[in-house]
């Protein structure tokens, strides 16, 4: 398992340096130095993952796609919610209603009027 875990790290964060809890608690400066070299420092307890120490840089780098997704979210609940307002609700019926040769002649003028 904790191999495993390593290797979930190492794919998610790159190198990673691992140091055991105690050698953490007793050389913290060096641990720390170490984090803000070069990337993440796992820190072990009895063999197996149990925290990871950041450089600042490091944690912004991860955290800031999440931002960017949340704000994506966002945008797309809007998007749902303003589909889910009567007119628009009724041009999607109108769309499902349509037959082939109406929504081709549709897709034709829609074309023409990108040019």
């Amino acid at each position: 398992m904790s191999e495993e875990a390593l290797r979930r790290l190492r794919s998610q964060l790159g190198p990673v340096t691992t140091v055991a809890a105690s050698e953490a608690k007793n050389q913290f400066g060096q641990v720390l130095e170490s984090a803000l070299r070069g990337g993440a420092v796992v820190i072990t307890k009895h063999e197996m993952p149990k925290a990871v120490l950041l450089s600042i840089e490091e944690f912004d780098a991860i955290t800031r796609p999440r931002a960017q997704l949340d704000a994506l979210g966002e945008r797309l609940d809007a998007l749902v919610a303003a589909m889910q307002k009567p007119r628009a609700r009724a041009a999607v019926d109108k769309l499902f209603a349509a037959k082939s040769e109406e929504l081709g002649v549709a897709a034709v003028r829609g074309a023409r009027t990108k040019r």
